[in-house]
């Protein structure tokens, strides 16, 4: 956007979809159509750099994911860059580039989505990104595997180095596994899995494609993310599994990851 032209008004108001609503006066406007009001404001004025700080905290469900793909659109049509502030994971994660990850004032970790997703610096980082969050066990290592609730875990070789060579045999740790990697053994034997444990439904959760099973392992409240083929119901006994290649490691004391 160059200058502040009628040319450049025209400009602003089909990048923000409000062009047939020109002689709308501002009550007229639903809630989402004034965060594109806003959004346009910003625009004309041709500035370099847009501070949006929770700009859809306000709005509905549905209306927060098509503003969501609209600020992408926007963003990527004039190359602005955005400094985009939020509570909102999921907005975090599917509009940002670079993301910054704050507890109490503090930087946790600036990284990229993917590797706050598969690499996060420590159990706050982990269990932020996600949904639901990452499970967290305490298990112990001895060597080669991880022993929780009397199950142990057989670790891949390279992990179960880099825990001995940091000392780590004999240790308590924190295990964690994201509930995508927790499997339904019986009917999602997708993937290597080395160890099973059962455990009662708590809570049952269909959300279309895919199952939430909520559980208790080892004295934690867990949750698996399992395709429909689960037929399990609340009370029922399930056998589960974790994908050990996935599985994190945190130290108890700084809470700090390990491996990943």
């Amino acid at each position: 956007i160059r200058g502040r032209d009628e040319n450049d008004g025209r400009l602003v108001l089909e990048a923000v979809h409000l062009s047939p609503f020109i002689n709308r006066m501002p009550n007229e406007l639903s809630g989402g159509q004034q965060q594109r009001v806003a959004l346009g404001r910003a625009l004309i004025s041709n500035t370099g750099v847009l501070l949006l700080d929770e700009p859809l905290s306000n709005l509905d469900a549905k209306l927060r994911e098509a503003m969501r793909f609209e600020i992408k659109e926007i963003q990527q049509k004039f190359g602005i860059t955005v400094l985009y502030v939020t509570h909102d994971q999921t907005e975090a994660m599917t509009l940002g580039t670079r993301i910054v990850v704050m507890k109490d004032g503090i930087m946790q970790q600036v990284d990229s989505p993917t590797n706050l997703y598969n690499k996060p610096n420590n159990i706050f980082v982990a269990g932020f990104i996600g949904s639901p969050q990452m499970n967290f066990i305490d298990a112990k290592f001895d060597g080669s595997t991880l022993e929780a609730g009397g199950v142990k875990f057989e670790l891949p070789e390279e992990k179960a180095a880099v825990l001995k060579d940091k000392g780590y045999t004999g240790k308590t740790v924190v295990m964690g596994v994201r509930p995508e990697n927790v499997y339904d053994a019986k009917a999602e034997a997708l993937c290597k899995l080395t160890s099973s444990f059962d455990a009662a439904i708590t809570v049952f959760e269909l959300l279309g494609s895919e199952v939430q099973l909520y559980f208790d392992f080892a004295g934690a409240s867990m949750s698996a993310k399992v395709g429909q083929g689960s037929r399990a119901a609340v009370g029922d006994t399930v056998s589960f599994a974790f994908d050990v290649d996935k599985i994190h490691v945190f130290d108890k004391e700084t809470e700090q990851a390990v491996i990943h």
